[in-house]
């Protein structure tokens, strides 16, 4: 090859290279890492970026040089030169991408291995999910419907299902595992940030599954060792709005007394309304409601979607939940 030509091949690389790597780098195709295992994945995918945009540089130079080069011109017919393959050509154009290939593989299983290792203390958080809420017990026996954990503390998840198949994932932390009915799946991560990211379920699981959602809060060590002591409560706060916080009630709904703006249900500031509707007594209404959500469905909301709650809270914190509502609704 003429020196010309390999300088042109050479510049053609380039653009393609600046070209793919522009693309890669300014447009923001993963969340911002908030913990030890997307740090390792996000590397993983820069890694392989990498090798991508140096192969693709190679054969979109090529081909376009080829195609600048030695195009036919529009009244030639005639069919091109016989040749034959070059043997050294065809080694190097196999060797090194199984040299690459086995590079993604090997760094991809050291990161996986890393990834699936908990330590020697990991605060264990059991997570069962249920259509369409998640559930999150912790080793003193209580239960949430959000979860709270310390910054830089390995957390071990035991991951399981009550009825159809799930999946959990924190897109800032990376880790993704199904929840599925009768099997308990391990996930492991290690927040390094002080934040509140949302908890998404990837897997379709029913009419609501894009409202299954909760949100995971990364305390200070200090902070969290507070709220675990505290069952999450703090002192001198209403047990009613300490349950309804508990178990998530503000992520789907909207009320005023609990500072609560969520959107996918009822607004229970309109209890008295619906209750009247439902022509019923309020808390008998508000309790029927919390149970057996299913047994009077407000008008513009579908069924199915919230999941009855019926045997999951303690009688006494029932109590304290309806007598919250009722008082403070309007």
């Amino acid at each position: 090859m003429r020196r010309g030509s390999l300088v042109q091949l050479i510049l053609l690389g380039l653009v393609a290279a600046a070209i793919t790597t522009a693309v890669a780098w300014f447009v923001p195709w993963l969340p911002e890492a908030g913990g030890e295992e997307a740090d390792r994945i996000h590397f993983v995918y820069w890694f392989t970026t990498v090798i991508a945009i140096g192969v693709f540089s190679v054969v979109a130079a090529v081909l376009t040089y080829s195609v600048l080069k030695f195009r036919a011109r529009p009244d030639d017919d005639s069919d091109g030169p016989p040749v034959h393959g070059h043997t050294g050509l065809e080694i190097v154009w196999t060797a090194i991408p199984t040299v690459l290939v086995t590079a993604i593989s090997i760094v991809s299983a050291v990161v996986l291995a890393q990834n699936s290792h908990a330590g020697d203390n990991p605060l264990k958080v059991r997570v069962v999910a249920q259509q369409f809420a998640w559930q999150f017990t912790y080793p003193n026996g209580q239960t949430y419907g959000h979860m709270t954990v310390p910054v830089n503390r390995t957390v071990e998840l035991d991951i399981t299902a009550k009825d159809v198949l799930h999946s959990f994932w924190v897109p800032q932390l990376s880790q993704k595992q199904d929840a599925v009915v009768g099997q308990h799946n391990k996930l492991v991560i290690t927040p390094t940030k002080v934040n509140t990211y949302p908890i998404i379920c990837t897997e379709l699981c029913g009419l609501g599954h894009s409202l299954m959602r909760s949100r995971i809060e990364v305390m200070t060590k200090a902070d969290y060792d507070k709220w675990y002591s505290t069952g999450g409560r703090k002192a001198g706060q209403d047990p009613g709005l300490a349950v309804f916080n508990q178990f998530g009630c503000g992520g789907c709904h909207t009320f005023k007394a609990a500072s609560a703006g969520g959107k996918v249900g009822p607004d229970l500031d309109k209890l008295k309304e619906e209750a009247a509707t439902a022509k019923k007594p309020l808390e008998d209404f508000i309790r029927e409601s919390i149970e057996d959500p299913n047994a009077y469905v407000q008008p513009g909301y579908s069924p199915g979607v919230m999941p009855p709650f019926k045997g999951q809270i303690q009688p006494n914190d029932l109590d304290a939940l309806v007598k919250f509502l009722a008082e403070n609704a309007q």
